[in-house]
């Protein structure tokens, strides 16, 4: 499988890399979202710009986008706009949510972007297009907060993004028992296994799915989230108990 440079971490190889989200209404929060995370010692910060209530203007979205630059420094920025069906804070149109995108990889202030896959195929192509033009790295995302679907469909899904042309491919889905979660560590390590030549993010989100944002190592998921401070999903625990475990584990 094929590991995923960027800056100073390689995703996909050793311990499971924490990626802590950036969270804020406003400049003020989240600058100072983005100081708290630059010394928490995780591997890299996700801007969850869906929070940020002039994001839909560009201008000052980019001007978000370089003062988190300067204050993260060498940290890997994943630039993420999660939009309301997905879980996301607002409601955006397709061709808000591609301007934006593009805007954000052609700036050279993010290393990663998110792409949904359910904005369909057409923008995720554009996307991930532009960003390899750009060297940015393409994560294509798929959540569903309702259920977790059955192993196959998680699998299939997963080689979806892949044959799409993903960098890193990501699915989050919601249990309602443990025995989703099983579900959803089976099919991570069955992609792991059998399909895989990109790294995964794979996660069962709420109190149920937690043991999986803990296990990534051991099913084939290469990156978890923890919060430094806000939540931005369902099941998040803070970032520096989450390394004590993934250290016992790895």
């Amino acid at each position: 499988m094929q590991t995923v440079k960027v800056r100073n971490i390689e995703i996909g190889a050793g311990m499971p890399k924490i990626c802590a989200p950036i969270v804020g209404r406003s400049m003020e929060e989240i600058l100072g979202a983005a100081k708290r995370v630059g010394g928490a010692g995780v591997d890299l910060a996700e801007w969850r710009a869906d929070y940020f209530l002039e994001v839909k203007d560009i201008g000052k979205a980019l001007d978000v986008a370089g003062r988190l630059r300067e204050t993260l420094g060498e940290m890997p920025l994943l630039f993420t706009f999660r939009t309301a069906k997905e879980g996301g804070e607002l409601e955006i149109t397709q061709a808000e949510y591609l301007r934006l995108n593009l805007r954000l990889i052609r700036s050279e202030l993010v290393d990663l972007v998110d792409a949904e896959l359910f904005s369909g195929e057409e923008t995720v192509g554009e996307i991930i297009r532009t960003a390899h033009e750009c060297g940015v790295i393409v994560v294509v995302s798929n959540h569903d907060f309702e259920k977790t679907p059955a192993r196959e469909e998680i699998v299939g899904r997963l080689r979806q993004l892949q044959t799409l042309g993903a960098d890193i491919l990501k699915i989050a889905v919601m249990p309602k028992s443990r025995r989703d979660v099983l579900t959803l560590l089976c099919a991570t390590e069955e992609m792991y296994t059998e399909y895989a030549n990109k790294p995964l993010i794979t996660m069962a989100m709420g109190k149920e799915g937690a043991v999986s944002r803990l296990c990534g190592e051991v099913f084939g998921s290469a990156v978890t989230f923890g919060a430094v401070g806000d939540k931005s999903a369902p099941g998040q625990m803070e970032a520096g108990k989450l390394r004590s475990v993934l250290e016992m584990l790895h």
